[in-house]
């Protein structure tokens, strides 16, 4: 298994400060989400020979790896020219990948639950022009569901990766997306089993039930507005049942990717990841334990 860090909380950090925070808090993977100054939000990559070679070379002198590529872009909008710009970025950061001498990536959907029916349309279209290049290059991918996303829930996630019907295309499950995922009731055992081997990947992190409380846990104004809300906390700190969680992953003996994803507690990330990666370690029963 690999525990890896989303370094989201150390964005501030250059490209080397970065790998070697990541070692100095006792990770050994770096899930490379994106950054201004290598693969962006929804832009094309900044990232040449030079600098892949560099980081290359800062991983290994730090004595960590990475565990894989998290591109985000629009490959999935209703917005036919932003399509194809995001397929081209795609395709850029998959050839990124390969000379990071990484094989693996991983994303979201990326659509609108306001346009669901276009998004898949557009999701299907990129795919098509896609698929080709993934297999061609040796790239596997890991899809997850998240909160606005035209594919919200755990079972729509598990029918379009077995539309897609590649054995290199599994899920991601998002701790902090679990009561979106079965519509507020949070119920990790049915949907680990119906995932099965396809649960290839972790995301920890805690947070609320939105549905709580009669739907009034959180009160967006004005009513009604286009807005999706959920927390990535510590583990403990929301309402997530991380117990069923470990204990399913035992049962499943999972050997995939357990990446720590909390990103609320920027004022205080060393704190917030040293504890998140003993409570991993904590809850699939590794053995190693990091001080501090």
């Amino acid at each position: 298994m690999k525990l890896a860090l989303d370094p989201t909380m150390y964005a501030n950090l250059s490209l080397k400060e970065m790998v070697d925070k990541t070692a100095e808090l006792g990770y050994e993977f770096i899930e490379l989400s994106p950054r201004e100054d290598f693969c962006p939000f929804y832009k094309y990559p900044k990232v040449d020979k030079e600098q892949i070679k560099n980081l290359k070379r800062w991983c290994s002198d730090a004595g960590v790896k990475i565990s894989s590529l998290l591109p985000l872009y629009y490959w999935a909008g209703p917005d036919e020219e932003r399509r194809q710009s995001a397929v081209r970025n795609w395709k850029r950061a998959i050839e990124v990948a390969v000379e990071l001498d990484v094989d693996l990536m991983n994303s979201e959907f990326n659509g609108s639950k306001f346009n669901e029916v276009i998004c898949e349309e557009k999701f299907i279209k990129s795919m098509d022009e896609l698929l080709p290049v993934f297999e061609r290059e040796g790239v596997k991918l890991n899809l997850q569901a998240h909160p606005f996303d035209f594919i919200e829930t755990h079972e729509g996630a598990m029918d379009m990766i077995r539309a897609l019907d590649r054995p290199w295309i599994n899920l991601v499950y998002s701790t902090a997306h679990t009561f979106f995922y079965d519509d507020g009731k949070g119920d990790i055992a049915p949907m680990f089993d119906s995932a099965g081997d396809r649960l290839q990947h972790v995301l920890f992190a805690d947070t609320f039930n939105h549905k709580a409380s009669n739907g009034l846990r959180y009160i967006v104004n004005p009513p009604g507005v286009e807005a999706t809300v959920h927390q990535h906390l510590n583990i403990g700190e929301a309402e997530v049942d991380f117990d069923t969680i470990f204990k399913k992953l035992k049962e499943m003996n999972f050997d995939g990717i357990a990446t720590n994803a909390v990103f609320a507690w920027i004022d205080k990330a060393d704190w917030s990841s040293k504890l998140m990666l003993q409570k991993m370690r904590d809850g699939l029963g590794l053995a190693e334990r990091i001080g501090g």
